[in-house]
């Protein structure tokens, strides 16, 4: 099984999407795994959005990437510019990506109004999900 690791800021939104879509999408395919530069809490509306498509990611908690500094990956995806750019280098194989996706936490407004930003931004990290995990056809 691939290991995979995904990178971003506060690992409150974005990355535990990411995290609850693959796992979900990808079934026993990868270990999979997220942590943040800056680890917060998990945003409720991030909670809120996944719940919407049948993922529960209530037992999600923000976990730091320096947990995770020693240990080996065959995929590290950073889903923020600011992970991408303060991501350290892991042992093993850890092949890089970098998927950029806006904030969803930074969107202003009433809590209705950010979760149309939430869902927004999960259904993006979906697409990307989706596409990634499609084994490439070969002629």
């Amino acid at each position: 099984m691939q290991r995979v690791l995904i990178l971003c800021t506060g690992n409150s939104a974005r990355s535990q999407m990411a995290e609850g879509l693959l796992r979900t999408l990808a079934g026993d395919r990868f270990e999979v795994m997220s942590a943040g530069t800056h680890p917060s809490t998990v945003n409720p509306l991030a909670i809120a959005a996944m719940d919407e498509c049948g993922i529960d990611i209530r037992s999600h908690h923000s976990k730091s990437l320096q947990e995770f500094l020693t240990q080996s990956f065959d995929y590290v995806i950073t889903v923020c510019d600011s992970a991408a750019e303060n991501c350290p280098a892991f042992p093993g194989p850890a092949q890089r990506i970098h998927w950029s996706f806006p904030d969803p936490a930074a969107a202003q407004g009433s809590e209705a109004e950010r979760l149309v930003t939430f869902r927004t931004v999960r259904d993006a990290i979906e697409a990307q999900v989706r596409a990634w995990i499609v084994p490439t056809a070969t002629p």
